[in-house]
């Protein structure tokens, strides 16, 4: 029966388990998985061709979708708004019934930020996103960003690189399985040329979206992030999008502050969640037939804060940021910014319009972080940080407590500002941000909006906070009888039947071990001389070297083959540090 149920367990490990989409459709790994048996070696040039070439296309669009963004901005609220223009009010309003109507009628995967959907084309739909969805992502976000609504163009490119990814994944009619891993490539292309930040594009589609480090598909990740930023520095330049001067830190009470501007971004992130959470879902549950005009007037809405005194919280809000960073502002109208923002974000998100969080979540930051470099200047002017220092930082310190990515917020501040210097503030702040938003908000926003939409995909966060159970959790002490490979049948025989046991280990000459079952000596008594050694009744194979800080996954799969594992010392082959049995494994398992 052991042996039963551990062949059953072995083959279930040997086969990596597939969702029930792929089990359907006759589908083997799943994308993070085996990425080895998907990609064999003999494709491995061509895969690395075709993520340059989908680098350099998300490249292209993402350039051209930044592009149409700017020209509907001023062609709709003007190259300087500002309070009192009446095109605040009928721009977004009226791109909001436009918007709508083309979500509703022609895209309506273009709803939402983009990293969900991504998420859900990869694991839901084998990396399946149609060329509608692209075109219309990139009409509806540009037409909603460019007209004003408090959303951002990082997100929607992320999702615009995934279906590029996807379409010529398709067009060379290559497998599903292989669909599946163009998605991720695509996601990194699009993000790292909106950022003009391949090392932050990459983290966080390993971060958010895969969830898993492989490094079969980590090349072709890096290499259409690198061409997708190389192309869009072709037309933006390879300057860094905000420049400060390097930071110096002289006196060490200065980090007080820059930990009060982390416990700032993880009490704004809440507020910024709390709020998406509450307002998504019930616009969402009204009638159908208010789809069409939500937008509108989230629209308007957003446009009234701008008619009546703060047009800077419209779009993406990019040269704000900069404005706030070199303290053109009092830090008063900076906290102003920030509270509005976070209102502007949650109506024209929550209304369904298409566009992204990341803008937004930066922003907010940026105002948080130069108000209290704002406030330090005026009241401790010995300190040494400058306003764009704390602009920096609060636009990580967001980005970790709202998105819930800390690997990429430090590195997003970093490769935007070119500026290395700011790492120690950054990596603090960040850290109480991130610690902060996860005790008020356990639950991460990009899952809120998946239970809310009633999917399940993966929670990354979840997957980076589970403790895996090693091999030393397992590990018995030693009770079995050991003998060594030159010792003969009879001796062993004798050994074996006097502590009547039903396995014992054999130490081989050459430092490896065998695993040998009771009826296995019988059998080989049988057809020997009791003389003869017990190793010529042993098999060419051997115990798998196994060591206590291993996965304890990594042992299933050799059970059906071996009665008991012996584990081994790192520093010394011959010396065992316990085994392993199959009931002990299994009771590990239930007790966890």
């Amino acid at each position: 029966m052991a042996e039963t149920i551990a062949a059953a367990i072995g083959q279930s490990v040997a086969t990596p388990t597939q969702p029930a989409f792929a089990q359907r459709q006759g589908e083997v790994t799943p994308p993070g998985i085996d990425i080895s048996r998907i990609a064999p070696k003999r494709d491995e040039r061509m895969f690395l061709l075709l993520s340059i070439f989908i680098g350099v296309l998300s490249g292209l669009l993402v350039v051209a979708f930044r592009v149409a963004i700017e020209w509907i901005k001023i062609l709709t609220l003007g190259s300087a708004p500002h309070p009192g223009q009446y095109r605040l009010l009928i721009a977004p309003t009226a791109i909001g019934l436009v918007v709508a109507a083309l979500v509703q009628w022609f895209f309506p995967a273009a709803r939402g930020s983009g990293v969900n959907q991504t998420k859900a084309a990869l694991y839901i739909y084998n990396g399946y996103i149609s060329f509608k969805t692209v075109i219309g992502k990139f009409l509806t976000s540009a037409l909603a960003i460019g007209a004003g609504h408090s959303l951002g163009p990082e997100d929607p490119s992320l999702q615009i690189g995934a279906g590029v990814a996807s379409m010529v994944a398709r067009r060379l009619n290559l497998s599903r399985q292989r669909l599946r891993l163009f998605a991720p490539i695509g996601a990194a292309a699009g993000l790292a040329a909106a950022f003009n930040a391949p090392v932050s594009a990459i983290l966080f589609v390993i971060e958010e979206v895969i969830g898993q480090w492989s490094a079969a598909v980590l090349g072709s990740i890096v290499l259409s992030a690198i061409s997708s930023v190389v192309v869009a520095r072709w037309f933006w330049g390879s300057e860094p999008m905000f420049r400060i001067p390097s930071v110096t830190l002289r006196d060490p009470r200065e980090l007080l502050a820059y930990s009060i501007l982390g416990v700032a971004g993880g009490l704004s992130s809440l507020v910024l969640s709390k709020s998406l959470g509450y307002l998504r879902p019930r616009l969402r549950r009204l009638p159908r037939s208010t789809f069409y005009y939500q937008p509108a007037i989230a629209g308007l809405l957003v446009g009234c804060i701008g008619f009546f005194g703060l047009p800077q919280i419209m779009g993406p809000g990019y040269d704000i940021m900069d404005q706030a960073m070199h303290g053109s502002f009092a830090w008063q109208f900076l906290v102003a910014l920030a509270l509005f923002k976070i209102l502007g974000t949650t109506l024209s998100f929550s209304s369904g319009t298409p566009g992204g969080m990341f803008a937004p979540t930066l922003f907010i930051g940026a105002m948080l972080g130069a108000a209290i470099g704002t406030f330090e200047k005026l009241h401790f002017p010995h300190f040494t940080g400058t306003v764009g220092a704390y602009a920096l930082v609060g636009m990580g310190v967001l980005f970790a407590g709202f998105i819930r990515a800390p690997l990429t917020s430090v590195f997003m501040v970093l490769e935007v500002s070119g500026n290395y210097s700011i790492i120690l503030p950054v990596i603090l702040a960040n850290t109480i941000a991130y610690l902060l938003s996860r005790s008020l908000q356990p639950v991460p926003i990009f899952e809120v909006f998946t239970h809310q939409d009633g999917l399940e995909l993966p929670s990354m966060e979840e997957q980076r906070e589970e403790s895996p159970l090693h091999i030393e959790d397992a590990l018995e002490p030693l009770r079995l009888p050991r003998v060594h490979s030159r010792d003969s049948i009879e001796t062993v025989a004798k050994t074996i039947a006097a502590l009547q046991v039903q396995a014992f280990l054999i130490q081989v000459w050459d430092g490896s071990w065998y695993a040998m079952t009771a009826d296995e000596l019988t059998s080989a008594a049988a057809t020997l001389t009791p003389d003869a050694p017990i190793d010529r009744a042993m098999k060419t194979d051997r115990t798998p070297q196994l060591f206590p800080d291993l996965p304890l996954d990594a042992a299933l799969r050799h059970f059906p083959r071996w009665p008991v594992l012996p584990v081994l010392n790192r520093a010394s082959r011959s010396t065992l540090e316990g085994v392993l049995t199959l009931d002990g494994v299994l009771k590990r398992y239930q007790e966890n």
